[in-house]
């Protein structure tokens, strides 16, 4: 049933900089599949697509089911301008995407809404800890290591500096 358990304490291994890039669909009418289902279709193969090309910035990601009508991908990126580059490049899934929604939007007042939210998070001022998870999040995209090698605390592993 999915991913082996890894055990005892760990954390993520990336200690550099990392973009944290949310976002989400919440369907407002379950009836109005025209408006919400494309939108619901789009983003596996943004993320395909992403996730083949190894130098499109996308460390990983993993999709979040919420409440009945909200949907949440958390995706983990190398650095901002590669996010930006992939939102606004020409050929590729998001741009299409995009202004499918934008029109459906219009026509739809309302039945589908979308939001984003982007962070840049410096080197030294993120941490985690996995127990007893499979590889997940930050960890899945970066790897994990034993919590011992970046700090038994929190305080410690947020100390951490890139050189």
């Amino acid at each position: 049933m999915g991913a082996d358990v890894i055990e005892g304490r760990m954390t993520a291994e990336g200690e550099g900089e990392v973009t944290v890039f949310l976002i989400g669909m919440r369907v407002n009418r379950f009836r109005a599949l025209r408006s919400w289902l494309p939108v619901f279709r789009a983003m596996p193969r943004m993320l395909r697509e992403l996730s083949q090309d190894k130098e499109s910035g996308l460390l990983g990601c993993e999709v979040l089911v919420g409440p009945p009508r909200v949907l949440c991908v958390v995706q983990y990126w190398d650095s901002h301008e590669k996010l930006l580059a992939y939102a606004s490049a020409q050929g590729k899934e998001h741009r299409p995407a995009w202004a499918a929604f934008n029109r459906r939007a219009r026509e739809g007042r309302g039945k589908v809404g979308i939001w984003h939210e982007t962070y840049v998070v410096p080197a030294g001022a993120h941490e985690s800890i996995y127990s007893g998870m499979p590889a997940f999040g930050l960890g899945k995209a970066t790897g994990v290591v034993p919590v011992g090698r970046r700090g038994e605390r929190a305080a410690d592993r947020l100390s951490l500096k890139s050189e």
